[in-house]
C-alpha cells in the first residue's frame, strides 16, 4: 500500500512509547514535526516512574498535533495556601518540609479524540471520545464526548452531533471494530452523512454480536 508523504513525520506511541504509566491506544499518532523529539519527550510532561504515580491513558484514532502538553504534575508541588509555592521538599528532603505534591488521578483521552496545536491537558483530565480540543487551548475540566472546547481556560463551543446521535455513536463505539471492517466503514466515517454512518455501522456491530453469541 502507498503510503502518503506526510506519515513520514508521524509517530505512532502506541509502537514508540515505552513507560508502565502511559498507555495509548492503536492508530493513535502524534504530529510532532514542529516540536523535534519523541510523542514522550514533547508531550508527556513531568512523567516519572515512581510507583503509584498518575498515568496517561489515550484511545484508539485519536490525533494529537504538535506541542500537545499532558501535564502529569499531580498539585504541582506549588500549595497556593501555603506561606511559599517554592517547593522547598525537593532540594532540602530531609529538612522537615512538607511535600506539597499529591495526585490528581489518571488523565484519560477517550478514542477518536481531536487535539490542537499546542494544547494542554491539566492533570486528572478525562476527554469523552470523538471531542475536539482547539489549538493552544488549556484544558482544566472534563470535557464531554463529541464536544468542541476552546480557550483559557477551555469552554464548551458546541457540541458535534444532537445528544441521540451522540448516544448511537457511543453505542457504536466504531474504534474497536476489527480494523478490516473499519476499512469498509471509512467511506461513512470520512462524510458529513451520520445516519448512513449509524445504518451501516449499526449492522457491523449486529453481526459481530451474533458472532460471538
Amino acid at each position: 500500500m502507498k503510503e502518503l508523504k506526510i506519515w513520514e513525520e508521524i509517530e505512532f506511541p502506541h509502537d514508540t512509547i515505552k513507560s508502565d504509566y502511559v498507555e495509548v491506544g492503536k492508530y493513535t499518532y502524534y504530529a510532532g514535526a514542529y516540536n523535534k523529539g519523541s510523542f514522550a519527550e514533547q508531550s508527556v510532561r513531568y512523567l516519572t516512574e515512581e510507583p503509584n504515580r498518575d498515568k496517561l491513558i489515550i484511545g484508539n484514532f485519536c490525533s494529537i498535533a504538535t506541542g500537545v502538553n499532558f501535564n502529569l504534575g499531580g498539585s504541582e508541588r506549588h500549595l497556593k495556601e501555603w506561606i511559599s509555592t517554592f517547593p522547598f521538599y525537593y532540594l532540602f528532603p530531609d529538612s522537615g518540609a512538607h511535600d506539597g505534591y499529591f495526585p490528581k488521578g489518571d488523565t484519560v483521552i477517550g478514542n477518536d479524540v481531536w487535539i490542537g496545536t499546542d494544547a494542554i491537558i491539566m492533570p486528572g483530565i478525562t476527554v469523552g471520545d470523538g471531542a475536539i480540543i482547539g489549538a493552544r487551548s488549556v484544558v482544566t475540566k472534563d470535557v464531554e464526548p463529541y464536544t468542541i472546547v476552546g480557550g483559557i481556560p477551555a469552554k464548551t463551543i458546541k457540541k458535534r452531533f444532537s445528544d441521540t446521535e451522540i448516544e448511537k455513536l457511543l453505542d457504536i463505539s466504531w474504534w474497536n471494530f476489527d480494523i478490516e471492517d473499519i476499512k469498509k466503514l471509512l467511506p461513512y466515517i470520512t462524510s458529513p452523512n451520520i445516519e448512513l454512518f449509524i445504518e451501516k455501522a449499526s449492522k457491523i456491530k449486529t453481526i459481530n454480536e451474533e458472532k460471538h453469541d
